[in-house]
């Protein structure tokens, strides 16, 4: 097992209307992707403090070969900027394998904590090496729909990690999409049911 304070993520989300024209302008700016993996994230509340309310993020993620506990704090002024721009440090702990997900549930269960949601989605990658910190995902959700998430791992200020994510938005042409400000876990919850994802397509 291992425990990770990760740097801050600042990040936006945007609901994705064309992934064609999207994925030829990735290709063009040179990220290469990795995936797509499909991910099922279960999250938890306390019993005493809505999560929702606070927006605080519990979870277990699942997929292929791996699996992880994910806590993300709540959030105020400072995490969420009036343009969208979330900006949260994680911690995460590493299980050893996927078949430790079903004892971290029976934890996160043992200790009182209540499950809220189920998300599944299918998840693309895309990574470029003269951009370090840099990762830009495209989800499609079950009962959501298809997003696009441009990340920068920031060890300083945040001001500078959000003028290189506006940089990125405006080189891929998505900087007019909507953006979306509620978790996939509250878009899953308020939304209705879907077919199950095949991690080929």
């Amino acid at each position: 097992m291992n425990v990770s304070m990760a740097p801050i993520e600042v990040e936006r989300k945007r609901a994705l209307e064309d992934r064609a024209a999207l994925e030829r302008r990735l290709e063009t700016a040179g990220l290469v992707a990795a995936g797509p993996i499909v991910e099922i994230d279960t999250y938890y509340s306390r019993p005493d403090v809505d999560f929702m309310e606070t927006v605080e993020c519990l979870r277990v993620r699942e997929r292929e070969g791996g699996c992880e506990i994910t806590y993300k704090p709540a959030s105020d002024a400072t995490t969420h900027s009036a343009a969208g721009v979330i900006a949260k440090k994680e911690t995460d702990v590493a299980l050893a394998d996927a078949d430790q997900a079903a004892r971290a549930h029976d934890l996160l269960g043992a200790l009182g904590m209540v499950r809220l949601a189920r998300v599944e989605k299918r998840r693309v990658c895309y990574r470029d090496s003269g951009r370090p910190g840099l990762s830009v995902v495209v989800d499609t959700v079950v009962g959501a729909g298809s997003f696009i998430e441009t990340e920068i791992l920031s060890e300083g200020p945040s001001q500078e990690a959000v003028r290189r994510l506006e940089e990125v938005e405006r080189l891929l042409g998505v900087d007019t999409l909507p953006v979306v400000t509620s978790p996939y876990r509250d878009l899953v919850m308020g939304g209705g049911a879907s077919v199950p994802l095949d991690a080929s397509g």
